[in-house]
Parts: structure tokens; C-alpha cells; sequence
């Protein structure tokens, strides 16, 4: 029934700040950015005048990430940020240096709970990481 996964969407409050996480530390490309707004939309999402800028990125490997930032519609957290929260409750990326990585996040103010940790087989090292407007990452680096 399904072929692909086509993107993840994550509603932003600060389009700038995420773009500029997901791109410039992250390293996603913009493919396309649009502001969207019509009869479809608001009937797609059960809503009234919608306004809302969609940028799609895409990982190296071409997965996509769907930034959403609505004009129209105040921001309603309903995620606790806990990692058992009901729902989609983080997004997991693999990476080549996790360490350099880690550096690299702090910089820019993303916190982690714990150290890197390595999975009990030792294939890979891993650390869940706290970025921009509470969105929950885990970092994975495969160990060869």
C-alpha cells in the first residue's frame, strides 16, 4: 500500500532560526519553498484561511524534513518534549562524527541529557539532543 515515506513535517514558531539550524548546522538543503494558501489547504486541514510558508529540505541522502511556519494559525504545543510522550517524538539521523557534531550543536545551545552512548553490540554510538524549540534529535553514528 505504501511505497514511500515522502517527508516528515515539523510546524516551526521561528522559520529563521530553524532554517538556519537545519541547513547551515545540520547540513539539509532547501529544494523548495513556498507560501501556500487557498480553498485545498483549508479543507486538507479542517481550517479557515490558512497562511502558512512551507519549506522542504533535503538530507544527503535525499530524505525530506517539511518546516512548516503558519501566518494564520498561533502556535498549540501539545508535545511535552518527553521522549515518552504520545506521538512522533523525535527525528534520528545518522552522521559521520558524531563527536564533531556534538561540539558543533553546543555552540549553537542545543543541550543533551547524557553523554554519547554505545549500543550493547558496539555497533553504533548515539545521543538523543535537544535543539531549537524543543525538537527532540537522536544523533547515530555507525561504527565500522
Amino acid at each position: 500500500m505504501i511505497s514511500a515515506v515522502r517527508h516528515t513535517g515539523l510546524v516551526v514558531a521561528d522559520l529563521e532560526r530553524a532554517l538556519h539550524f537545519w541547513c547551515q548546522v545540520l547540513g539539509f538543503k532547501v529544494v523548495k519553498q513556498m507560501d501556500e494558501e487557498g480553498p485545498h489547504l483549508d479543507a486538507m486541514m479542517g481550517l479557515q484561511d490558512v497562511r502558512v510558508t512551507t519549506v522542504k529540505l533535503a538530507a544527503p541522502d535525499g530524505n525530506l524534513v517539511e518546516l512548516l511556519r503558519f501566518h494564520s494559525h498561533p502556535d498549540q504545543p501539545r508535545w511535552s518534549g518527553a521522549p515518552y510522550s504520545t506521538g512522533f517524538t523525535h527525528i534520528a539521523l545518522t552522521v559521520n562524527d558524531l563527536d564533531a557534531l556534538i561540539f558543533t550543536l553546543a555552540k549553537e545551545g542545543v543541550t543533551f541529557p547524557a553523554p554519547p552512548q554505545y549500543s550493547p553490540d558496539g555497533c553504533v554510538k548515539v545521543i538523543y539532543a535537544t535543539g531549537p524549540e524543543g525538537i527532540l534529535l537522536e544523533l547515530v553514528e555507525v561504527r565500522k
